[in-house]
């Protein structure tokens, strides 16, 4: 009996489908982004203010208005190391939760790192090599994020320098040890090493860092150095572009699987991996199409930009050293807890994102850290792939969506992106098996004490 195409558990591309140009959805909105501004003037920042941080192809990626950009051969050629990565229909977990959905998930766990950092981290030291840079300064969380760039750096030649959030540096230290093997540096933050965090230091000598303050570190580190340049993993509009290569690789994926998505979901701490995927459907949104496309994001409740923030001017970093820009912000002051979900820890959100959710294109909802590693072990479990903590957040929504369509009795399908493997997350794992995991809200008392040290825009 000949098996149809959405017979199938997993839909595999070929390394010509990688795609040749990202997706660019700024020529689809109506209206414009705000632009940045300057952090001293007010005024709206130009490359030049730019420069010293960033190679003049990124800043011009950066405000672009073309719909499609092409990528250079030699970054396809690093991209097909692990590119096209796996689409999954996740059979075993329709079992588990008995739901007449159809559920998919991309699967960027397969790449050197673990995770769809590498996406941007490539195309970044690519550029950055172009223009003569010897030197990269980076900040991360979880930790994800530096080992992709310290990956990106040794293929390019580049030396890397990676700020790591002092609680994940303690917490998962081989995610530091994989980015020294790759030829990184790497320092706890808030640091000695740079006044921004010698400034963190002196309030705070037991500061657990935050992707702000990291943030801080690495930018000035950069601005004060010929040789060196900044790179960052998510949030600015190139790096968000830069990741549409996951979408694309779905929607043809989805052709193969003979399927719609009614529902998109992804985990969402800066946006780089949300938006990679979900942007070249949202396209079809703008355009008027595909009204009845859901697409939801899901933070953690302890540091809820979207669903608790406010849509302001902020600086992207604690101490003030980066343009303002328009975004969803808890305040640049805000100091996030240790929960384990470390590269969902930061106050603010992807301007492109942030628009979105404004004019409603997009939902968002704020999940727990236990219920979110209940939803990660079940997946496990059912699926055989242990998520990283980040990825979880979307596994929780996919599982609430699910078992909505349950009680409903309704057929959707619903599409995810597991943006990354657990492996080097395993000490989160031990503390959620051994009952040491506790959710934390937080309080809104915090939130407005933050947001009154937001800085002052006129209209």
């Amino acid at each position: 009996m000949a098996t149809k195409a959405g017979d199938n558990t997993k839909f595999l591309l070929d390394e010509k489908d990688i795609p040749t140009k990202w997706y660019n959805i700024q020529a689809d909105f109506k209206t414009p982004l705000p632009p940045p501004l300057h952090p001293g003037t007010g005024q709206p920042i130009g490359p030049q203010d730019l420069a010293p941080l960033f190679p003049m192809e990124l800043i011009k990626q950066e405000v672009s208005q073309e719909r499609w950009i092409e990528i250079p051969d030699a970054i396809r050629d690093v991209y097909r190391l692990w590119r096209p990565t796996p689409l999954y229909r996740a059979r075993r977990l329709e079992k588990a939760l008995d739901t007449p959905a159809r559920i998919y998930y991309k699967y960027e766990g397969v790449s050197p790192a673990g995770s769809h950092k590498p996406n941007t981290a490539v195309a970044q030291a690519y550029y950055n090599k172009k223009e003569k840079v010897a030197r990269l300064t980076t900040e991360t969380g979880a930790g994800q994020w530096g080992s992709a760039l310290a990956i990106a750096c040794s293929f390019f030649g580049l030396q890397c320098k990676v700020y790591m959030v002092k609680v994940s540096y303690q917490q998962k230290p081989y995610r530091r040890v994989l980015m020294e093997t790759y030829g990184a540096q790497v320092v706890a933050s808030p640091s000695a090493d740079t006044q921004s965090g010698k400034k963190v230091l002196e309030a705070d000598p037991n500061s657990p860092g935050s992707l702000g303050i990291a943030i801080s570190e690495a930018v000035e580190d950069a601005a004060t150095r010929e040789d060196t340049k900044y790179s960052l993993g998510s949030v600015l509009n190139h790096v968000l572009m830069h990741q549409t290569v996951v979408g694309l690789e779905v929607r043809k994926q989805l052709e193969k699987a003979d399927a719609e998505a009614d529902i998109l979901v992804g985990c969402i701490g800066g946006g780089s991996n949300f938006a990679g995927f979900s942007f070249p459907f949202l396209a079809d949104k703008l355009a008027g199409k595909a009204k009845k496309l859901r697409v939801v994001a899901v933070e953690p409740s302890a540091c809820p930009s979207l669903t608790k923030g406010k849509y302001v001017y902020d600086f992207g970093d604690t101490v003030g050293l980066t343009p303002l820009v328009k975004m969803y912000t808890l305040g640049h002051t805000f100091i996030p807890p240790s929960l384990h979900a470390g590269g969902l820890r930061y106050h603010g959100m992807a301007p492109l994102i942030c628009k979105l959710y404004d004019e409603k294109v997009i939902e968002a909802i704020a999940v727990p850290q236990v219920a979110t590693f209940h939803a990660a072990v079940q997946f496990a479990r059912a699926e055989g792939i242990l998520p990283a903590p980040e990825a979880a957040h979307a596994v929780r929504g996919v599982i609430d969506e699910a078992l909505r369509c349950k009680n409903e009795g309704k057929r959707k399908t619903i599409v995810f992106n597991l943006c990354g493997h657990g492996h080097l997350d395993l000490s989160a794992y031990e503390a959620f098996l051994a009952g040491k995991l506790q959710d934390y809200e937080y309080p809104a008392e915090k939130v407005q004490e933050a947001l009154k040290h937001l800085p002052k825009v006129k209209a």
